[in-house]
């Protein structure tokens, strides 16, 4: 499934500008960890990829905090 970039989205839903206009109570934490994150890959935006990572990690931020790089990968 090929998914739209973060850069096509209204500037209003980007992680970022929403970020910097209504502040970090206003993001999931899967915006947040998009943030992150930077980018994501060719058919996957980071926020796609934040939401997959948490949802492997059981969306808990603490035991994503615990994860190595190569778990991550």
């Amino acid at each position: 499934m090929e998914t739209s970039s973060i850069k096509s989205w209204a500037e209003g839903d980007r992680p970022r500008e929403k970020l910097l206009q209504h502040g970090r109570h206003t993001l999931s934490d899967a915006e947040l960890v998009a943030i992150l994150i930077r980018t994501g890959t060719k058919n996957t935006s980071a926020v796609d990829l934040a939401r997959e990572i948490l949802h492997k990690s059981g969306n808990d931020l603490a035991t994503l905090s615990r994860l190595n790089p190569r778990e991550l990968a």
